[in-house]
């Protein structure tokens, strides 16, 4: 695990180098050692920057301006389809217009079948959540003020323009896109391009509707006011989102699992079985049903995380907030039964998937999680998608799973200005030392047993931090180290383990 944990540094900063940091250059989503996506840009960083925020802020900072510089194609984009604001790519170049391919080669079939791919608005989510991650971590106010409030700005005009007021429910409803599933285009027999009221963009753009403001507040009074007027930016159109922050809808099977789309409960079940017995892989299903003559679109399945991807992206005290402001229940059991639900109608097609499942299930399923984490990890050394590697590593999953370690299993996580760890699997931890930066402080963080170590190093010491665990905050000064006693309610210790082996060695530095 250390090897390629390892590996996977090594590879990500390989592309996401110091020495692009202040060139105009974004993340290919397949790396700089293949032709796979032709170098483009996808919302694959959204995996990448978690990483590198608490190791080189100033790396995510320049990747963050490769967005910020395509801004103008971004606008005339949002124009060209009739909305406000900015309407980013799913397929990026070098010149910020998009790249998404037309149509798509299935091998099963031979057919170049229609490639839709470009409704995956959702990318334009990402890019605002990866700029306020990325402030959350190193308080840079001056890029908030200079580049990353104007970019986050256009993007929720793009999406207040982009969604419509139902006056029968007395919501807002964005139609016509795709979520990140990818294997639903359209809704079946339909000559209209989308869905409706995919659960996940609807509650990000939820999300968007109340930050924004926020980032404004965060701004110099004489910077706020030029900013907004020099976007335009009106009172209605605050209260506009202000009102989409409350009234986003967002479906809901009558059991009360967050539906993935509008319709969705509404479509055939598969027969996995008779699948999975028939194909020794089934990740591209829906590859498969078109070479069969089925239509994907008229089944309960996905590629990849989509509903899920909200419980990735956000805690439980998070996402009870939002949909708590959007008048929506967040029973204590709707974590585990909506990620349940999906688990068993998802085929895993991506590497990004198995990150995203494996964050989710850290708390609910630790064993589970534990073990789809190590696939992961093999993900690119073990080919496991059968012969796409040789076109690119997969960034996303590289990264993903370092996130995963450093984000789920050591629990950091920001809020408030403070610096928490929530570590869960401590058995499989013991030993583990590694190194961040919060807020321009370098740390070094350890666990030894049931202790946690923070010690905030004095080379390059910027300024206190407060570092947290439960309820107790603590504030560290240059050279001052902390310990914290954890709780070991994170479910029994594997004896197989090789951590809890007779004899085995701990310590080792990532």
């Amino acid at each position: 695990m250390q090897l390629l944990l390892r590996f996977h540094v090594g590879h990500v900063l390989q592309v996401c180098s110091r020495h692009t940091a202040r060139h105009d250059a974004g993340v290919p989503a397949r790396g700089l050692n293949g032709e796979a996506y032709r170098g483009h840009v996808f919302w694959d960083e959204l995996y990448v920057y978690p990483f590198l925020n608490f190791r080189l802020p100033d790396v995510t900072r320049g990747l963050l301006l490769y967005r910020y510089r395509r801004l103008t194609e971004a606008r005339a984009a949002a124009r060209e389809a009739g909305f406000r604001g900015a309407m980013f790519p799913w397929q990026s170049g070098s010149d910020g217009t998009e790249e998404t391919q037309v149509v798509h080669l299935n091998p099963l079939s031979g057919q170049w079948d229609p490639d839709h791919s470009h409704n995956q608005r959702h990318v334009n989510a990402a890019i605002f959540y990866n700029v306020w991650k990325y402030y959350q971590a190193t308080d840079d106010r001056e890029f908030l003020r200079d580049y990353g409030a104007e970019l986050m700005l256009e993007i929720a005009r793009f999406w207040a323009s982009a969604a419509h007021y139902n006056p029968e429910r007395d919501r807002y409803e964005i139609h016509g896109v795709m979520g990140p599933d990818e294997f639903h285009e359209r809704y079946p027999g339909s000559d209209e391009d989308g869905l409706r009221n995919n659960a996940y963009t609807n509650v990000m753009v939820a999300w968007i509707a109340d930050t924004a403001p926020r980032v404004l507040r965060l701004l110099p009074v004489s910077r706020r006011e030029a900013l907004r007027a020099r976007l335009g930016l009106t009172d209605d159109e605050l209260r506009t989102w202000d009102e989409m922050s409350r009234k986003m809808y967002v479906p809901f099977h009558p059991d009360g699992i967050i539906s993935q789309f509008e319709g969705y409960l509404d479509l055939e079940e598969l027969d996995w079985e008779r699948y999975r017995a028939q194909h020794t892989n089934v990740q591209r299903l829906d590859r498969i049903l078109k070479a069969e003559g089925e239509d994907p679109d008229r089944f309960k399945l996905a590629k990849q995380a989509d509903t899920v991807m909200l419980f990735f992206l956000f805690s439980d005290e998070e996402l009870r907030t939002l949909l708590g402001r959007l008048g929506y229940a967040h029973d204590p059991e709707l974590t585990r039964r909506t990620i349940d639900y999906y688990d068993r109608r998802t085929s895993h097609g991506s590497t990004l998937s198995l990150v995203t499942h494996a964050g989710v299930l850290a708390d609910i399923d630790p064993k589970s999680s534990w073990d789809r984490f190590i696939v992961a990890l093999e993900s690119d050394i073990g080919d496991v998608q059968g012969g796409t590697t040789k076109e690119g590593i997969h960034m996303g999953v590289m990264s993903g799973t370092l996130d995963l370690l450093q984000r789920y299993y050591v629990g950091s996580d920001v809020r408030e200005g403070v610096l928490y760890f929530e570590p869960t699997l401590l058995d499989r931890l013991d030993g583990l030392v590694f190194s961040m930066q919060f807020r321009g402080t370098p740390l070094r963080v350890s666990i030894a047993g049931d202790q946690l170590t923070v010690l905030a190093l004095p080379e390059g010491f910027r300024g206190p931090v407060r570092i947290g665990v439960g309820s107790e905050v603590r504030e560290l000064g240059a050279g001052d180290s902390t310990v914290f006693r954890l709780s070991h309610e994170t479910g029994p210790a594997d004896p197989n383990h090789p951590s809890n082996a007779e004899g085995s060695h701990h310590g080792d530095r990532l």
